[in-house]
């Protein structure tokens, strides 16, 4: 499968600050990428320097085979970027602001019907496309996001956090219309905060202040987490972590709800350990058990180790 977007010691600097460092990326076509990391670690810079939106400090990119540097305008043409803040115009239709797009991206009249109704099934938004954009709900707003930003069908999208502050089922519903865009071979850069957003990636780039550190598929990032993790319910939650805290072996413990979820050396060792020092402090917990390790408990421990370097 050949390379679509590569990047050679891309950087980008804001006066004194260096948002994106020598980052080196090789996004196959047809994949989901995830780009992952905190606040302020370079993930929107990156996508703003691919949509060629920023020129770049240093190095080199390609975007469907095209320099970024020589052929921004043209790379324009293949891809489709939406920001986080999508500029909709709420005082326009669906239907009127899918036309205005379409007059943007310079799609021709011929294929402009044709394209807008596919976009507004595919979008399930058929039965809203004369209602303004400003009266929808914010997973339809993002979903005729979308649906602008494929008007000229690109070959690329670059999606920066489309689905933050969205419901859980208009996320669901986004991400199946993303899993057909996939199938279709469309290749797709995503920012996201949510982790199980992370596990439908084909591969996710943890970035840390502004340089990628670390680049795998999401199954052999839990694979390579260290340690195992335990849950434990305890009645007091705030005593008890202390304890948990303070024993040999364990590696992170935090508070998950009800739950503490601790990530130790070794579940058979620690386990009876950990219940004998709650007991010994009087607390009383409920549901002790092993439990699988998650996206999330993967991206903290690369923070964590991240910050500790």
């Amino acid at each position: 499968m050949a390379a679509i977007i590569e990047t050679h010691q891309m950087q980008r600097e804001f006066k004194k600050v260096q948002a994106v460092t020598d980052l080196d990326l090789d996004i196959q076509a047809g994949e989901i990428f995830g780009l992952l990391g905190p606040d302020g670690a370079g993930k929107t810079t990156t996508l703003r320097l691919l949509a060629g939106l920023l020129d770049l400090s240093a190095g080199s990119a390609q975007v469907a085979g095209l320099d970024l540097s020589h052929h921004a305008e043209q790379i324009k043409r293949h891809i489709g970027y939406m920001a986080q803040q999508f500029s909709l115009y709420g005082d326009l239709s669906v239907v009127e602001n899918l036309e205005f797009f379409a007059e943007l991206f310079d799609v021709s009249r011929a294929e402009r019907a044709t394209r807008m109704e596919s976009l507004l099934h595919f979008a399930r938004l058929e039965e809203f496309k004369n209602r303004r954009a400003a009266h929808l709900s914010g997973g339809m707003q993002k979903k005729l996001a979308l649906a602008c930003t494929l008007i000229h069908e690109p070959e690329i999208l670059l999606l920066d956090e489309p689905t933050t502050g969205v419901d859980p089922v208009s996320r669901r519903e986004f991400w199946e219309i993303l899993n057909e865009l996939h199938l279709q071979g469309t290749t797709i850069v995503i920012t996201t905060p949510y982790m199980d957003e992370a596990e439908r990636c084909s591969r996710v780039g943890l970035m840390y202040a502004g340089r990628l550190v670390r680049c795998a598929p999401p199954r052999q990032l839990l694979a390579e987490l260290r340690g195992d993790l335990l849950e434990i319910t305890p009645d007091d939650w705030q005593a008890a972590i202390q304890v948990v805290r303070s024993q040999a072996g364990v590696l992170e413990a935090e508070v998950f709800g009800e739950k503490l979820r601790i990530i130790v050396d070794s579940a058979q060792k620690r386990e009876p350990q950990i219940k004998q020092a709650l007991k010994q402090a009087g607390l009383n917990f409920h549901a002790a058990r092993q439990a699988p390790v998650r996206m999330e408990d993967a991206f903290i421990a690369l923070i964590r180790e991240m910050e500790a370097s």
